[in-house]
């Protein structure tokens, strides 16, 4: 499921933002993007994303700004200044038509000014201050993705329940009617026909026909499939994912059994509802 949240505070010297962003995946496919001096962080962070999120592609971003207070000093780095001023002089004995590198320059480079060091648990607390705040807001983001989703995945069931039950309802016209039809051909193909033995034909047929127990099994897997959705809590999808395959297989042998053109049009009507579901249901924690 797809999901978004942030968060950003201050924490002495330092302006942390974070930034939880998911789209969908079957599995938890978590990603950092941190500065190099947090990334001994980023162990415990998996732990706590981990722990509250379990499906998707998710990215933690998390940027750090200095932030100088007009009571804060900034600290010069004297041997950096040496070294740029020393290189500097060689290269221009070296190339001539350089230029002296001036205070701004040296300023402006990397390294030359820093603010005083932040004590590490400092940002640290700010860090998870920061991450239970976005985990809140990312959480209520795929709460109300799932609502969506649960109508979605409710509207297909309903369709696939009144597929099922409509065929459960013809289903023993179509059987006596197409045994009737064919009986009916044999009589004319071979004039006299031993009853013993056209008895014996028609219950093998009947027993290769007869979709009784496919569609108890799809009744079984819809009812299972609307608890899980409306009922269930924690994670489900994995669980919805198998469902999702025995709906299937279900519905491919009801196909392969097809005795009339009512039951080859059921078990296509089933197999787009189940793609459709089974679209989502991947999504889905």
């Amino acid at each position: 499921m797809t999901g978004y949240g942030n968060a950003s505070g201050q924490f002495g010297h330092r302006q942390i933002s974070l930034e939880l962003r998911a789209v969908n995946h079957r599995y938890l496919d978590l990603q950092f993007r941190m500065p190099d001096d947090l990334r001994y962080l980023e162990g415990r962070l998996r732990e706590i994303i981990g722990a509250q999120v379990a499906r998707g592609k998710l990215e933690c971003r998390i940027q750090v700004q200095n932030v100088h207070s007009t009571q804060e000093t900034l600290q010069i780095n004297h041997a950096l200044v040496a070294q740029l001023a020393e290189a500097n002089e060689l290269l221009r004995k070296q190339y001539k038509g350089l230029a002296k590198l001036g205070i701004a320059d040296i300023l402006h480079f990397p390294g030359v000014l820093s603010a005083p060091a932040e004590d590490e648990a400092i940002l640290a607390d700010g860090v998870n201050t920061l991450l239970a705040k976005a985990l809140t807001e990312f959480n209520a983001a795929r709460t109300r993705e799932g609502e969506k989703l649960q109508q979605h995945l409710l509207a297909r069931l309903d369709d696939m329940t009144d597929i099922v039950q409509a065929v459960m309802q013809l289903f023993p016209h179509l059987l006596q009617q197409h045994i009737d039809k064919a009986e009916t051909r044999l009589r004319e193909a071979v004039g006299q026909v031993d009853e013993d033995k056209l008895k014996q034909e028609f219950v093998l047929f009947m027993q290769k026909a007869d979709v009784d127990e496919e569609l108890n099994r799809l009744q079984t897997h819809l009812v299972e499939v609307r608890r899980l959705v409306t009922e269930h809590k924690g994670s489900v999808g994995k669980r919805l994912d198998f469902l999702m395959q025995e709906l299937n297989r279900e519905a491919n042998t009801l196909g392969s059994k097809a005795i009339a053109t009512e039951c080859t049009q059921a078990s296509v009507g089933l197999k787009v509802l189940i793609e459709q579901m089974r679209e989502q249901v991947q999504n889905i924690e």
